[in-house]
């Protein structure tokens, strides 16, 4: 997110292409240029039978940042699915291969958004995915929506389109009101901490990360601070997702960001927890 004028040149990566590059008993290995829609194409791979990605449909913007953010939804991680990518480095003026430990791949998090960051653009990815599949529906409201839609045979195609209508539900369309999507990390704490935020608020979300650590949820905890729908200006929080900052039409960047802060400081201050922003600010 942009809260100043860039003093730079700005590249846009519309690398394309897709090509099945080898195959195994398990799994077919699935190369794809970095500037690919990235909705489009978890389709190709649906459409095709290629298991693994269906729980990330939907989701905004181009393939190359999926490594990147090791994006994530409904179950399921970038890294779950991850083989390897090639990736530029500016300075040396060479291609270099990242494989899933090169990467370090964290909660909304990998070498490129901290320890390389700003050194590489990303050019392709290769992604493992199954040829049976291994359905996830436990995350969410993907049981609810699949007995909504009349599911009878549980099929990757159908876990997309529950997902699909999920998101469509409760997340703006950025073609229609500019955002982010998630604006802020679910911040992970102790269990003893969650423990005692549970006896103060039985409904808090958690889940467990570890026997040590829970996550918790950020958008839960905005709304619960009254934000949920909340604008300033063309500045404001989504009326239906508290996790999801939207600009309604002529907020700057920094107007966003001053939003964000204010957010902040208020959960912190109702539930002693920090949240830390899920976007780049530049």
């Amino acid at each position: 997110m942009f809260t100043r004028n860039f003093d730079g040149l700005v590249l846009k990566n519309e690398l394309k292409g897709i090509e099945l590059v080898k195959e195994d008993d398990l799994h077919y290995y699935i190369k794809a240029g970095a500037g690919e829609n990235w909705h489009q194409f978890v389709m190709y791979c649906i459409e095709r039978n290629f298991a693994g990605l269906e729980n990330l449909s939907l989701i905004p913007g181009c393939l190359g940042a999926s490594p990147m953010q090791n994006i994530g939804a409904y179950g399921v991680e970038i890294k779950d699915v991850f083989e390897s990518l090639e990736a530029y480095h500016i300075r040396d003026k060479k291609i270099v291969q990242f494989s899933v430990n090169d990467c370090e791949f964290g909660y909304r998090e990998s070498v490129f958004k901290r320890k390389h960051k700003g050194q590489f653009v990303i050019l392709n990815v290769i992604y493992r995915l199954r040829k049976q599949p291994v359905y996830n529906t436990s995350y969410g409201a993907i049981e609810q929506e699949l007995e909504k839609l009349q599911v009878r045979e549980l099929s990757i195609k159908a876990i997309s389109q529950a997902v699909i209508n999920i998101r469509s539900s409760k997340l703006p369309d950025p073609v229609v009101i500019g955002n982010a999507g998630s604006f802020f990390k679910n911040p992970e704490i102790p269990v003893s901490k969650f423990e005692e935020l549970k006896k103060i608020y039985p409904n808090i979300p958690g889940y467990p990360v570890n026997k040590d650590m829970t996550k918790v949820a950020a958008g839960w905890m905005i709304e619960q601070c009254g934000w949920k729908g909340y604008r300033e200006g063309d500045a404001g929080v989504h009326a239906k997702q508290a996790l999801v900052l939207v600009n309604y039409g002529n907020a700057k960047g920094q107007d966003i960001y001053i939003l964000s802060g204010k957010i902040i400081e208020s959960v912190e201050s109702k539930f002693g927890v920090t949240l830390e922003r899920e976007v780049n600010i530049i």
